[in-house]
């Protein structure tokens, strides 16, 4: 960010040296000074996300914007990622005839304010100037012949003629298009998607429940998310499974309405947007989801798409301002926003302030979901609070199916739990009953053998099992570290350098792991390396203090030899 900065400076250093040379121009003699100041500093904050400072500063460097495209695209943007589209429509419109609005996104935001309008007319003159555009890329190709696709839907009240082919985007648009038309295939549709081994279409549960209690088939909605992980589904699908549950299913269409235009394309300007997220493209990702608002601000959960956005840029303001359109009465979500805050506290004070931030509005909650009781005992796990998490996992572990995948995950994680605090036969017990449900699951094989490994059980049977956890998932460094340091405690030391090294390439910020591979070089009589590993330990940020005290111990007096250290 800091890089983009400076480049930015440079131009504006470049532009203004220009300026001065030229002076006699009289095309450059039309900007002011101070104007140009402001729009570059408006770049600026563009640039790092500050979207209302931005702002500020494209509004008084006007001069500039009126003159050229490029500025004036900015400052479109700017009144977008500020949630003000009905302000960038306005000015568009003002300046429609100027070449300064031929640009993909001002001709989108007027076929998009003649959707909402219902003027189909005008919809068509503004699609026919963008098609201008669709050759421009990728993106613009898909968002312009679906546009065309569903006018002609909306105009004709029937699927559209156009063979558009963008594979699963095209599966989603039938069933939206068929079940705005109220067709009898709308539910072939909504179930293809849902049985898709193709796709994760997970998202579109929701929809296909949506489009359920529109038809009041509430048996098939409840069957439908009976089949709904407790813990493992996304909010969108878990706030679904829950409004069902509680029959209030006049949530469902306070939100979205397959029967409204407005509602079906900021359905597809969200996917637009999850689409520029995944490349990591977040200002494209946040215009697209501000349009998706636009279009349907009943849906502000998709609004939590923005806060991840902003939160991986560390624009923790941008994060508090959407997080206080999240209510109580919004259930999941608005856990969702307390977590979110956790978080920003966790960077901006400490994890102790986050914690009883966290831990305070928890208690506030009536009547919290599976999914918050797990979400709080993985917080209070990750925080070492394991007592309490050992709690928060009983508490849950009763409700799921015994049989379950869900059980395992719950017995697994209570079972490393009671490891952490030293309750090994509790924790033996969880790991084991977990293994009977998943046999072959690499990470309850792992952690069970090497917890043995470092109480000096079952040395033989431990180190099977992390051959086989190994055969299942040969790249994860810790896998690798567990069966390096089996093989160094039953005196393999060449095999435990082999995995050993391996685990340090793949984590060589991992305190345990250059500790170990110190010891295993240590017996191997290589002890300069040795020493060169320990000592990287004491510079890593993660090292406990009783590991650093070992650690000063073996820079004076060496490993322990394998008999002293069983």
């Amino acid at each position: 960010m800091i890089t983009n900065n400076l480049k930015i400076f440079f131009i504006l250093v470049l532009f203004f040296f220009t300026v001065e040379a030229k002076s006699k121009n009289n095309y450059l003699k039309d900007f002011n000074s101070s104007q140009l100041s402001s729009y570059f500093s408006g770049v600026i904050a563009q640039n790092n996300q500050n979207n209302e400072d931005a702002l500020k500063y494209f509004k008084s460097s006007k001069q500039v914007l009126d003159k050229h495209e490029a500025y004036f695209r900015r400052f479109i943007f700017s009144l977008v990622l500020n949630q003000n589209v009905s302000r960038a429509v306005q000015e568009i419109k003002f300046l429609k005839k100027d070449k300064k609005t031929d640009f993909f996104e001002a001709k989108l935001l007027l076929f998009l304010d003649s959707i909402k309008k219902k003027q189909f007319d005008k919809s068509q003159i503004y699609l026919r100037e963008l098609s201008k555009f669709s050759g421009k890329g990728t993106f613009e190709k898909i968002i312009f012949q679906t546009l065309r696709d569903y006018l002609f839907t909306f105009e004709n009240k029937k699927i559209s003629k156009f063979k558009s082919n963008f594979g699963n985007l095209t599966a989603i648009n039938k069933a939206f298009q068929s079940c705005y038309l109220g067709e009898i295939n709308t539910l072939k549709y909504f179930d293809h998607l849902k049985n898709s081994d193709d796709t994760d279409y997970s998202r579109y549960l929701f929809f296909y429940v949506n489009y359920l209690v529109q038809e009041k088939n509430f048996d098939l909605a409840r069957n439908i998310v009976s089949e709904i992980n407790e813990i493992n589904g996304s909010l969108l699908i878990l706030q679904t499974k829950y409004w069902v549950e509680k029959n209030n299913f006049d949530k469902f269409e306070k939100i979205f309405s397959c029967k409204n235009e407005n509602d079906l394309l900021s359905e597809f300007f969200y996917l637009i947007s999850n689409l520029y997220s995944s490349e990591e493209e977040f200002e494209q990702s946040n215009f697209y989801l501000n349009i998706s608002y636009f279009l349907n601000n009943k849906f502000k959960i998709n609004l939590s798409l923005i806060a991840d956005n902003y939160f991986l840029n560390e624009n923790y303001e941008q994060v508090l301002k959407i997080l206080k359109l999240f209510k109580p009465s919004d259930d999941l979500y608005y856990w969702f926003k307390i977590k979110m805050q956790g978080k920003i506290f966790a960077e901006k004070k400490n994890n102790e302030f986050s914690l009883k931030f966290i831990e305070k509005n928890f208690n506030n909650i009536k009547e919290p979901s599976i999914k918050v009781l797990f979400d709080f005992a993985t917080i209070y796990k990750n925080s070492k609070k394991y007592k309490k998490a050992i709690e928060l996992y009983t508490n849950i572990i009763d409700k799921i199916d015994k049989d379950s995948a869900t059980h395992a995950d719950l017995l697994y994680r209570r079972g490393g739990s009671y490891e952490r605090i030293e309750k090994y036969e509790k924790s033996d017990k969880d790991l084991e009953a977990a293994l009977k449900i998943l046999p072959n699951n690499s990470y309850i094989l792992n952690y069970l053998a090497y917890s043995w490994l470092e109480r000096n059980k079952n040395i033989s049977k431990s180190l099977q099992m992390l051959e086989k956890a190994y055969k299942q998932n040969e790249n994860d460094p810790y896998i690798i570290d567990s069966v390096g340091w089996g093989y160094y405690l039953t005196g393999r030391y060449e095999d435990a350098e082999k995995y050993m090294r391996r685990a340090v390439e793949l984590m060589p910020d991992d305190p345990i792991v250059n500790d170990h591979y110190g010891d295993i070089l240590w017996q191997l009589n290589r002890k300069v390396q040795a020493n060169y590993f320990w000592r990287n330990v004491l510079k890593l940020d993660d090292t406990e203090e009783d590991m650093i005290e070992k650690i000063k111990v073996k820079l004076i007096q060496g490993s322990k030899n394998l008999n002293e250290s069983l």
